[in-house]
């Protein structure tokens, strides 16, 4: 027992004259108070820049990170969704006309369309300055332009103190006064590249089965310049002049479907229509398909629309918070309530409920509540999902009295369910105002004016396209189907 007791004292006494005299050595001779470690954010390690003022979120940054993968999940999803609709000969064609706009669209948002859509410095603006009152007045852009922007150069430095460190922080978007996210801007990219490649591939469902490959890659690489960019700056950017005139689109209802349905309505006005139009009927080959594209799309929607929220201004912080959480309901209760009623109008109109018509009815939910989506109440969405349900399907149906070609109804859907949704936001907005029918006119005039420009270029882009290399196929290669004459490979091998 002695010897253990000797043994004890012994080290305790080495311990307290070890810590005695390494608190001496250091100069600390006051009694020392535990302090728990912390984590150092990168704006602490280095000397920061202005631009890394704030921490990083990390829970909004997975968030967005997770957004921006369901978004980019979506462009399969529309693959299938319009691939089960066409005929068996035209599937993979169907499914290259979808995925070819990832490749296009990256290379030209990477090389130059992220710094015409969301640069700051205005290339063409009315100048800022101050008011009567002292507040700022924000230029007013309609292109932007930051040549720091190119192949996303901004975003390539590893110093934390450089202003092209790949980390800085995206502010929130409010048009002064802004304040960091805590979201890195290079993911704010990312996810915003995903929108971009996305919308011209709406677009291929109005004119599927009679376009030229080699055509529709040029047209998606010269559409996505000349309409997507600086629509998206006039719309998201906050010096846009449609943001400063109070224009709201939560998640693109003018930005993304306005312009694709709009857009695809001019291809159809000029490019030929199917042969065998109003004679042969059309029927889809895997309508299974196209369920489960609506499934995915849906799936993928919930990072389109509560992604979204990443533009909420400083007093509706953390970027996933409550806005998120508002977006991510009214996505799941639109959707729905759209299948429901557009299934109620189908069976009235012709007396049976079809798979097809809960697809289609499924995606006019999505597409109208999408500008909706942040802004609007649950119960807001319902009615809203309600009325795309019914409205979009009597859009689907204008067709067979006006006769256009509209092979996969993108017009009716994504064209009427967008300019939709992107007026019933003006009246049912709770946040970040209340909603009214001035807003409900400010709302129509970034509607018409996005549709206008949209529908005046592709007119253009198209013409020129199809008078030059030709947009549509020989009579030859759609009678044998453009899987065969246009990629050399067929779907199916059937034995």
């Amino acid at each position: 027992m002695s010897k253990a007791y000797a043994l004890t004292s012994l080290v305790v006494g080495m311990l307290v004259w070890g810590s005695i005299d390494t608190a001496s050595a250091w100069g600390q001779n006051e009694p020392s108070v535990e302090v728990l470690p912390t984590v150092a954010s990168p704006t602490e390690t280095m000397a920061p820049a202005a631009h890394l003022a704030g921490t990083y979120d990390t829970g909004s940054t997975a968030w967005l990170m997770t957004s921006t993968a369901f978004v980019c999940f979506m462009i399969p999803g529309l693959a299938l969704f319009y691939g089960g609709m066409v005929r068996a000969k035209n599937l993979l064609n169907m499914f290259m006309c979808v995925m070819v706009c990832i490749p296009i669209v990256t290379i030209e948002w990477v090389a130059y369309g992220y710094s015409l859509a969301f640069a700051v410095p205005p290339l063409i603006s009315t100048s800022g300055g101050i008011n009567a009152d002292g507040t700022p007045n924000p230029a007013i852009s309609y292109l932007g332009w930051d040549s720091e922007l190119i192949l996303l150069n901004s975003f390539a430095n590893a110093d934390t103190a450089s202003p092209e460190y790949y980390g800085k922080v995206v502010t929130t978007g409010d048009t002064t006064g802004a304040e960091p996210t805590g979201v890195p801007e290079l993911l704010f990219a990312m996810f915003q590249m995903m929108f971009a490649i996305i919308t011209p591939a709406l677009i291929v469902g109005a004119v599927a089965e009679r376009v030229k490959f080699k055509a529709w890659c040029l047209f998606v690489a010269i559409w996505a310049t000349v309409v997507y960019d600086p629509v998206c700056h006039w719309v998201w950017n906050v010096n846009g002049w449609l943001f400063q005139k109070g224009v709201m689109d939560f998640a693109g209802g003018t930005v993304v479907h306005v312009l694709a349905g709009v857009s695809a309505l001019a291809l159809i006005l000029i490019l030929p229509k199917r042969r065998g139009f109003g004679h042969t009927a059309f029927i889809p080959h895997s309508i299974g398909w196209t369920l489960v594209g609506s499934g995915l799309l849906m799936v993928g929607w919930f990072g389109f629309n509560a992604g979204s929220a990443i533009a909420v201004s400083k007093d509706y912080l953390p970027v996933s918070g409550s806005v998120a959480v508002l977006a991510f309901a009214t996505t799941a209760i639109a959707g729905a309530a759209a299948a429901g009623s557009w299934l109620v109008a189908e069976y009235y109109y012709v007396g049976k409920a079809t798979a097809l018509g809960v697809a289609s009815g499924i995606v006019a939910g999505l597409v109208t509540i999408t500008p909706c989506a942040g802004h609007v109440s649950p119960g807001g969405a319902l009615i809203i999902g309600l009325l795309a349900g019914v409205i979009c399907y009597l859009g689907v149906q204008a067709k067979n009295f006006l006769k256009y070609d509209d092979s996969l109804d993108v017009v009716g859907v994504h064209g009427v369910g967008g300019a939709l949704g992107a007026l019933l936001v003006g009246w049912f907005a709770i946040r970040p105002i209340s909603g009214s029918l001035g807003q409900v006119a400010i709302q129509f005039q970034g509607m018409f004016v996005s549709g206008l420009y949209a529908f005046v270029c592709t007119l253009i882009i198209g013409w020129v396209i199809h008078r030059t290399i030709g947009f549509t196929v020989d009579e030859k290669t759609e009678e044998e189907g453009l899987d065969l004459r246009e990629h050399g490979e067929v779907a199916y091998h059937l034995q």
